[in-house]
C-alpha cells in the first residue's frame, strides 16, 4: 500500500468517524431536547420525532455508501435551519443550548460529508468522477423528462 493510499484511507476513516459521530450527536441532541432538557410542552413533545429522518441515513454512512453522504449533506440544512432560528428566538437558556449545539453538529457534518465525498473521488481518479458526473446528468435527464 502506497502512502498516498495510507493518506486517503486515513482521510475517509476520519470524515466518517465524524459524520458518523455528528448524526449520532444530532440524534441524541433532537431527543433530549425535546424529551427533558428544554421541551416546547411540559413533559416531553411530540417534537422529538423530528429525530426520525436522521436514524434513517445512519446505515448507509455505517456502510460507507457514497450516495448516502450526498443526501445528507442536504438534508441537514433543515435541522441547521433549525437550530439557528430557535437559538435567536429567545427561548430558555437550555434550549437556546440545545439549539447552538444542534447547529455545530449540522455544519460539523456537513463538512464530514461534503470532505468525504470529494476525498473518495479524487482517489478514485478522473474516470471514476467522469462516470459520476455522467450518472449525474442521466438522472437529471429522467427527472426532466415528460411522464406518459
Amino acid at each position: 500500500m502506497s502512502s498516498v493510499s495510507a493518506a486517503t484511507a486515513s482521510r475517509v476513516a476520519f470524515t466518517r468517524a465524524l459524520a458518523v459521530a455528528s448524526l449520532v450527536g444530532l440524534i441524541a441532541v433532537g431527543l433530549a431536547w425535546e424529551l427533558w432538557l428544554a421541551p416546547l410542552r411540559e413533559g416531553g413533545s411530540w417534537w422529538a420525532i423530528k429525530v426520525l429522518p436522521l436514524a434513517l441515513p445512519l446505515a448507509g454512512l455505517l456502510k460507507n455508501r457514497m450516495y448516502t453522504y450526498r443526501w445528507v449533506s442536504l438534508l441537514v440544512w433543515l435541522y441547521f435551519t433549525e437550530g439557528v432560528v430557535r437559538a435567536t428566538s429567545g427561548e430558555s437558556a437550555m434550549s437556546t443550548l440545545m439549539a447552538v449545539l444542534q447547529t455545530v453538529l449540522c455544519i460539523s457534518l456537513f463538512v464530514a460529508c461534503a470532505l468525504h465525498v470529494r476525498i473518495r473521488l479524487r482517489a478514485a481518479g478522473p474516470d471514476a468522477v467522469a462516470a459520476d458526473v455522467a450518472a449525474a446528468n442521466e438522472a437529471a435527464e429522467r427527472a426532466a423528462a415528460p411522464r406518459p
